[in-house]
């Protein structure tokens, strides 16, 4: 078996290495693709040292540009490599160009597509970064998910869930994995010689940091907080329109925010490690600060990590100045507020996200059902219906005794639940799809 791994970007190598990690302990044979989507001196051959993982094979080099240009020049890469490696399964992570590219080129070459981090949903389809993850998982056959929320997400569009994979994420493999490379090289906390308890902040969306209105509230909101120091890896977009709105030196004269450059992830890790609070805009950065048992606070209105919200574990405050220092107030202010958000539950996982995907790609891979085929017998349509179930039985043992059926949802009253093999459905009400050419 070959694995075709594509990257593009920061976030997914550092997602990517734990499953490198894993092909390499059981002697798969695999190929890294960088598209270069990301590319500077973090992305080059240091970034991939510091993280101990190979150089790719290939670098396709593409840079910044236009969406659509990106992307284009990605998929000529990407295409060329593919037919010279011919790579049983290709995986993509996430919801950049490069998944987006990397799918759709695996998918017109019959090859098929495994997701890691499928099924998460803004519902908001002015982000790109949404537009990439939903049209991917158009293209995958095997869905490496989180969560049963993203699970749920993914049967509602339609999705089998028997090509569903709840494997936790594979951020908090990384983050187990990397915080330990991170303790024997990084020395950004006797850098910074910050006293007292910190509040690191990344700020860099567009939605953010182009809107003078949202741009100003939160800028108010950062002069207000009292108590910690706010330390900011200023982002180069950041600082640009800092200065054109004349925001900048109101940051920077404040004694309690301390700006940086940008840092790199190991040094990022360390110090989102050591704070007391996290602010952010990132989706990723989410994930990490509740695997951390760092309280978050989301400058968004939304996001496809809903599950930290509910676990406890993180807040939505958008630019709204008030949430804004109103919540890092009552943090500070009530330790047993403050602790039960710190040891809020991790949604994603007990970190052997990695192991459970490579399992599942073996087990099909040994399966036959990573070869892509035309089918060989006349399909029809799927119909679905709802059956109240009234037996003794697992999804498992139910689907035994109908193999012409596939449980496709349960619903336990009102909630939707994932339709586990083991799940118990007596007095539940299922969904359940069957081939139109059998009858119900």
């Amino acid at each position: 078996m070959k694995i075709a791994f594509i990257i593009g970007t920061r976030p997914e190598i550092i997602k990517m290495s734990p499953l490198i990690d894993e092909v390499d302990k059981r002697g798969i044979d695999y190929v890294l693709i960088h598209t270069g989507q990301h590319y500077d001196f973090e992305m080059s051959q240091q970034f991939f040292l510091d993280l101990e993982l190979k150089e790719p094979d290939y670098n396709i080099g593409v840079g910044s540009d236009s969406h659509g240009k990106q992307t284009a020049v990605m998929m000529e890469g990407i295409e060329e490599v593919l037919l010279s490696e011919k790579p049983d399964i290709v995986l993509v992570q996430g919801d950049t160009n490069a998944v987006l590219a990397g799918a759709l080129v695996a998918a017109k070459l019959h090859i098929a597509v495994g997701h890691v981090e499928a099924g998460l949903r803004s519902y908001d389809k002015t982000m790109p970064e949404e537009i990439n993850r939903m049209v991917a998982d158009v293209c995958t056959n095997l869905f490496f998910v989180p969560t049963e929320d993203t699970a749920i997400n993914l049967i509602f569009e339609g999705i089998n869930p028997k090509d569903i994979f709840i494997t936790g994420n594979t951020v908090v493999d990384a983050c187990y994995r990397n915080l330990k490379i991170a303790s024997k090289s990084s020395n950004i906390m006797s850098k910074l010689e910050v006293e007292g308890d910190i509040l690191s902040l990344t700020l860099h969306r567009a939605e953010n940091v182009d809107d003078r209105e949202r741009l100003g509230n939160i800028v108010k909101s950062l002069l207000n907080i009292k108590g910690l120091t706010i330390v900011f890896p200023v982002h180069p977009r950041t600082v640009k329109t800092l200065k054109e709105f004349g925001m900048y030196s109101q940051l920077e004269e404040a004694p309690h925010i301390q700006m940086i450059k940008p840092i790199g992830y190991l040094d990022f890790l360390i110090l989102q490690s050591n704070s007391k609070i996290m602010i952010t805009d990132s989706g990723g950065i989410q994930e990490e600060a509740i695997t951390l048992n760092v309280p978050c606070l989301t400058l968004r209105y939304n996001t496809e990590r809903p599950e930290t919200v509910h676990a406890g574990g993180n807040i939505l405050v958008g630019s709204n100045t008030e949430k804004i220092t109103g919540n890092v107030a009552k943090l500070l202010a009530d330790n047993k507020i403050y602790q039960k958000m710190k040891d809020a539950t991790n949604p994603y996982g007990d970190g052997t996200a990695s192991e459970q995907i490579i399992d599942a790609i073996q087990d099909a891979y040994n399966h036959g059902k990573l070869e892509i085929q035309p089918p060989e017998t006349i399909a029809g349509g799927q119909s679905k219906k709802l059956l109240a179930v009234d037996e003794e039985a697992t999804v498992e043992e139910f689907e035994a005794k109908n193999p012409d059926i596939t449980i496709n949802i349960v619903f336990d009253g009102v909630n939707p639940q994932f339709p586990s093999s083991d799940l118990f459905i007596k007095g539940k009400t299922i969904m359940v799809s069957k081939s139109d050419s059998v009858d119900f």
